[in-house]
């Protein structure tokens, strides 16, 4: 199934317009969340095809929130890749553990998000 919609989780306005502006040059529709909260609700309004999660944010960090989406039965079936500046492999195993289907970490190559992608489908 190709990646039409992406839900960005960062609370980062930087990190948010430098990945809107990326996908949306690659054809996608981007919603962008700053926070846990934001996340539920854009995820209420419209299901995504693909969650690109950042982990250091205010309130519920995207590890957590990651392990929030993969155990609801709604939101089971959509892909979450981290996309984080957190870059050991200890934090890379606990995101996949959390149930992330891939980790890259930032600054985000866009090849290597855009391969990361393909995969998906």
């Amino acid at each position: 199934m190709p990646v039409r919609k992406v839900l960005v989780v960062d609370d980062s306005r930087t990190e948010l317009m430098y990945l809107t502006d990326l996908l949306q040059k690659k054809g996608m529709q981007v919603r962008t969340a700053q926070n846990a909260q934001e996340a539920f609700a854009r995820l209420a309004e419209e299901k995504p095809d693909l969650i690109l999660m950042d982990v250091v944010m205010p309130g519920q960090n995207g590890f957590q929130l990651t392990r929030t989406i993969a155990r609801d039965p709604q939101y089971a079936d959509v892909p979450i890749i981290m996309c984080t500046s957190k870059n050991q492999e200890t934090d890379r195993v606990w995101g996949l553990r959390q149930g992330a289907r891939d980790y890259i970490t930032k600054p985000v190559d866009p090849a290597q998000l855009q391969s990361k992608i393909e995969a998906l489908g």
